[in-house]
Formats: structure tokens, sequence, C-alpha cells
């Protein structure tokens, strides 16, 4: 799928226990771009209906100005999903994320539900790929659903079912995270990385955010406030990135007026698939510039 899709900042995305009420108020203060408020492995099963109570009401309440909140609801298969789902949906929820996605199914159960509780409901969903059986199948859960927005890859469940290794480079992953964003960018969807566990090592923290960069992820799902303004950095353009777009555009658009289909940009050939990667760096650079300008 070729269509472009809206630059809306996915830098970091930060889980939030939804069964600890000081968090989710510590969550409106946060530098983060996204929130998972979490329903899921976060939470206890006896703090469970303790943490959908808390997680809808903070819902209801909003306050959370630019920073996107993100319902993570159990499995429907789970005692906990129906019930997590519909207090989601009477809350006022934008976005649900859905747990361990094994197939397109599970993402069309999950909507038709919601339209069940209420038929005028317009939320967009995303989907965690985490166990083996949804890799394999990303690129029919990527296309399963126009309201599903964004891929979420769950690396610690994920590394648990292929009973590999942390390695600091991260090699076990890379075949999955590979398919994953293959099936994202066929079905223009956003991807978010998988989290790194090792909070006091923040070289390697870094480290993991670069190569998710450098591979295409859109961001990376983080488990404490400390590493917001790391990944926040590293997946926004940088001032190098943002003046060699702006030489393209420029360029092109001059190419353009001149009647030339391609022009020379520091020494090297330009073509139209440089000027879009140019647009999307500028497209980004003006959204992260409006959330660092609100200041809130």
């Amino acid at each position: 799928m070729n269509s472009s899709r809206p630059v809306v900042p996915l830098r970091s995305v930060l889980y939030m226990p939804g069964a600890n009420a000081r968090a989710l108020e510590k969550a409106k203060t946060l530098d983060a771009d996204a929130l998972i408020l979490d329903l899921e492995d976060s939470v206890a099963p006896d703090a469970k209906a303790v943490a959908r109570e808390q997680v809808a009401a903070a819902v209801k309440a909003g306050g959370y100005g630019r920073r996107l909140p993100v319902v993570r609801i159990n499995a429907l298969t789970t005692p906990w999903g129906h019930a997590d789902l519909a207090a989601a949906v009477h809350a006022g929820a934008k976005v649900v994320l859905i747990p361990k996605v094994d197939g397109a199914d599970a993402v069309r159960e999950v909507e038709m539900a919601i339209h069940e509780i209420d038929e005028d409901a317009n939320i967009k969903l995303w989907a965690m790929l985490e166990t083996p059986r949804g890799i394999l199948r990303a690129d029919e859960i990527a296309g399963s659903s126009f309201a599903l927005k964004t891929l979420v890859m769950g690396t610690s469940d994920l590394a648990k079912d292929l009973h590999c290794h942390h390695t600091r480079d991260r090699e076990p992953m890379v075949t999955s995270l590979g398919l994953c964003l293959l099936a994202a960018r066929a079905h223009n969807k956003a991807i978010v990385d998988g989290v790194c566990l090792d909070l006091d090592d923040m070289e390697r923290f870094e480290a993991e955010c670069l190569q998710g960069r450098h591979m295409g992820f859109d961001g990376k799902t983080l488990i404490h406030p400390k590493t917001v303004a790391v990944a926040n950095r590293v997946f926004a353009p940088d001032a190098e990135e943002i003046a060699t777009a702006k030489k393209i555009s420029v360029a092109h658009a001059q190419a353009q007026a001149e009647g030339k289909g391609v022009t020379v940009v520091d020494g090297k050939l330009i073509e139209y698939l440089h000027v879009q990667t140019a647009e999307r760096v500028l497209a980004m650079a003006r959204a992260v510039g409006a959330l660092e300008e609100a200041g809130e």
C-alpha cells in the first residue's frame, strides 16, 4: 500500500500499570508521545477489577494533553477481556491495544465486540505481535481491519516462546522484527519496537533505540519514565537530517520548475523516491516541533 499515512509521533510509548493510581496521574506530566494504560501483564489477577476501574476513570477524566492514551485490555479469551473492553468503550477510549494477537480473527473479534457494546463507537485498534504464530501471520494481522492503525512488538513474551536470549545486539529478534516491519509498511501501519528490560544500562537502551530507528520503526515501547527523553531524541530527525531534507525539497521544487525530472544535491543524484523520504523527515520534524512547542 503506497498511500501516505499522517505523521503522528510515536517515538516513546510508555507502559503505565493500571493498578497504580499514582502512575496513571503522573503520566499526565511525562513527555511520552503515547501512554499504554495497562490492564494486562503488569496487573496481578486479584487487582484486575481495581485496575479496570482506575483506568476507566483516568480515561474519562482526561487531562493527558498531547499524550495519546491507549488502553491495553486482556485478551477476550481470558476471564477479564470482555469487561475490560466494555469499560474502555464506556469510558470513551480512543485507542485499544489487543495483546497476544495470533491472527486476523483476534482483531476482528475485538472490532465486532466494540460495535456490539456501542455501534457508534469510533475506536482505533493497536495489535501486539508477541507470539511465534502472530509473527508468522503478521501480514494477515496488519491487513485485518481499517481500524487497526499500529503494530506493537512484544519482544519479552516472544523471547520466552522462542527460548532465545536477550543479547545486546538482539540478533535472535532480528528476523521477527523484520517480518513485522515488512507487514506494517505493506499495509501502511505504524509500528513500535519492543521494550528494553535493562534499566541500569542506558548505553544499551540507546543502542536498542538506534537499532530500531535504523531498521525503520516509528518508536519504542518503554517501561520507565527515565527512558522517554532518549527515545524521543533518537526517533526524531536530527539537525543534519532536517538540513539535508530541506536541501532536497528545495532542489526538487526548482528542478520541477525547470521541467527536470531529477537533480543533484551534494553530488548525489536525487529522484522522486528521495524527495518522498525528505518530505517524511520534514513532516516528522514539524510534528515533533509542534509537540515540543506545546510544552505540556
